[in-house]
């Protein structure tokens, strides 16, 4: 049984900063690519920057030069550091991540945050 759980979601006025984290734990063997989604209501659910286990990045554009995506493979932690927060970074963010349960596994199977909510509003 493997369970995430994120924290560091809140209100924060446009221009402000939030970290983001997610912690993993139970039956977790390695994980291959960590990921942060974002689902604002109406809209579809977006992923918004990820991390593979070589700490290779990638952003969705609208974010590139405020958000930081960090991994700290000793404590199976995921981070976002959020910065210059505009209005429509509103929404609800999930963390993904791509794990093997133990050796034997051949496949990575994906686990799913509970979801942090993160409102910019004045």
């Amino acid at each position: 049984q493997v369970q995430l759980v994120e924290s560091g979601g809140g209100l924060v006025q446009p221009g402000g900063s939030l970290r983001l984290s997610c912690a993993g734990s139970g039956s977790i063997f390695s994980i291959n690519v960590m990921g942060w989604y974002r689902q604002a209501p109406g809209k579809e659910r977006e992923l918004v920057a990820s991390i593979t286990s070589g700490g290779g990045t990638n952003y969705v554009d609208s974010v590139k030069g405020r958000f930081t995506i960090s991994r700290d493979n000793a404590k199976n932690t995921l981070y976002l550091q959020m910065n210059s927060l505009k209005p429509e970074d509103t929404a609800v963010y999930y963390c993904n991540i791509a794990l093997r349960s133990g050796a034997w596994q051949r496949r990575w199977d994906d686990y799913w945050g509970q979801g942090t909510r993160v409102t910019v509003s004045s």
